[in-house]
């Protein structure tokens, strides 16, 4: 059923309606920089109108970091937040770009149901973008509403402000309103508008765009405003178009690399969804996996398994690879020389890659020196793990107290169907540990619990709290979760049930990207 959204007392105590408001709002100092590129870069675009909007969420921590008047926020926000009233200074647009969706490539995508409101500088002098999600339609919403209903943002809400939290560069949530209209998918469902944070939004589809065109001057005044961005260190080199794309691939390698670590699943991993940043972007059908398993997937529209959790460093390596074809003429003007050099590129992303990864999978071990069988050692605990159905935080986090004498091996062992693979394995990694020295025991299960987490966003948790906020209009679930989730690496004792992965009835084995 359609819940009603109306004053509740918790809603109430937050926001404050305003319908037919005239009052000018100016809590934002925008400095709008993408907005001042040429006209196929976008379409500007002025957001829908919510009928009743009412403020669930504001990220006040985030929004003291942007610089921006928190009281002004709390008085305006449901009505800024909704699109109903656009703060002064704001450039509201939606951007253009391309992508390759599941491997097909669609040469116009863009910004169907977002408009960037425009750009601030933050208290560290970072640029970064301010975006509202289901605000209404666009010139790119092809035959979609533009809107968004509740579940989907409460759920991006809450994922992208844990990966923050766990350490993994990602956009934020800054706020999250109800509409107090339905949106209409396969069931009616009350509509609502997400507030993202990004270092920018520049896709790898957004090169893909004027690739496609055969516009290499779109192409290059996009790469040089992504320098001078995010990579102004590069324009000095001696081709600073290579170097950018040399840097775009470290970074996703360094990601995709934290993603695997965490036990992550982007879930729609689309050239249009990789950013030129790095940061993780787009939460639609992404999940944590449970018990142990690489060819492990959620999104229920990734039928073949394309984007399980074993193939994304691959699919990252494809999708950067596409980048580059994009930077090809920049590269050098002979075209077979630009292709030398770009698959020289793309072939050290598998090196860097495995470099990352096996660096953090050695700190989740516990190992501070490196031994070639290293690598072995870490593959034979994930095989035990997949053999055993063993849940993947819960196993690293209990591993962490069989560092330091006391009950941390029955705890571990515990996590196992079959132990007896697991205990052989523990046998191994103690023997490994007497060649690692210069560390207390103390000190390395310090070490372990700062990289293995007790708490993350498990599926079966936020679906109990999207479930409470669409059915009751109750936000409490949701709030706790959050409170939880900002402390991922913390024991909090009084939330241990928080750790626990999900019973048989309470698995949840689809995700959906919500649009």
């Amino acid at each position: 059923m359609l819940a009603t959204i109306g004053a509740e007392p918790y809603l109430w105590g937050m926001t404050q309606a305003l319908q037919e408001s005239t009052r000018p709002a100016a809590p934002f100092a925008f400095d709008n920089s993408y907005a001042r590129l040429p006209q196929q870069f976008f379409t500007r675009q002025a957001p829908s109108q919510a009928a009743e909007p009412w403020l669930i969420k504001l990220n006040e921590p985030l929004a003291e970091e942007l610089g921006l008047d928190i009281e002004a926020l709390k008085r305006d926000g449901a009505a800024i937040f909704s699109g109903n009233l656009v703060p002064e200074g704001a450039d509201p647009l939606a951007m253009a770009y391309a992508g390759h969706q599941f491997g097909s490539f669609v040469p116009l995508l863009g910004d169907g149901r977002a408009i960037l409101l425009g750009e601030v500088i933050d208290r560290n002098g970072q640029r970064r973008d301010i975006q509202l999600k289901g605000a209404g339609q666009t010139a790119y919403s092809r035959r979609g509403d533009g809107r968004a209903a509740l579940g989907p943002v409460l759920r991006e809400y809450i994922v992208s402000e844990a990966m923050y939290a766990l350490g993994l560069p990602a956009t934020r949530a800054l706020a999250a309103v109800s509409t107090g209209q339905p949106v209409y998918r396969e069931n009616i469902l009350p509509g609502a508008v997400f507030t993202r944070v990004a270092a920018s939004h520049i896709r790898v589809g957004t090169f893909q765009f004027f690739a496609a065109r055969g516009d290499t001057d779109g192409v290059r005044a996009l790469a040089d405003y992504v320098i001078d961005r995010h990579y102004p260190h590069l324009k000095d080199t001696d081709n600073p178009y290579l170097a950018l794309y040399e840097a775009v691939c470290e970074r996703q390698a360094a990601l995709i690399a934290k993603w695997l670590h965490i036990g992550f699943i982007h879930g729609v991993m689309n050239t249009d969804n990789m950013t030129i940043s790095g940061e993780t972007i787009d939460f639609g059908p992404c999940a944590f996996m449970d018990a142990y398993d690489p060819r492990t997937v959620f999104s229920s529209i990734d039928q073949g398994g394309r984007y399980s959790y074993a193939n994304q460093p691959g699919i990252g390596q494809w999708n950067l690879a596409r980048l580059g074809e994009t930077l090809l003429p920049l590269f050098n003007a002979d075209a077979e020389k630009a292709v030398e050099l770009a698959n020289a590129v793309i072939q050290q992303y598998g090196e860097r890659f495995q470099i990352h990864w096996l660096r953090g999978m050695r700190e989740k071990i516990g190992l501070a020196t490196v031994e070639d069988s290293d690598l072995d050692l870490i593959q034979s605990l994930l095989a035990a793990m997949q053999a055993s159905q063993a849940d993947f935080t819960l196993a690293l986090r209990r591993l962490c107290d069989c560092a330091a004498p006391g009950d941390g091996e029955a705890l571990f062992l515990s996590t196992f169907r079959e132990p007896e693979g697991a205990r052989e394995w523990l046998a191994r990694w103690c023997d490994r540990l007497t060649r690692d020295s210069g560390r207390t025991a103390a000190d390395r299960r310090a070490a372990m619990r700062a990289v293995n987490p007790a708490f993350i966003p498990r599926n079966h948790r936020i679906e109990q709290a999207i479930n409470a906020a669409v059915e009751d209009a109750d936000f409490s679930l949701f709030e706790a979760l959050l409170a939880v989730l900002s402390k991922p690496y913390d024991d909090q004792p009084d939330f241990l049930a928080y750790m626990e992965p999900p019973k048989p009835e309470e698995r949840v084995l689809q995700t959906f990207c919500g649009t």
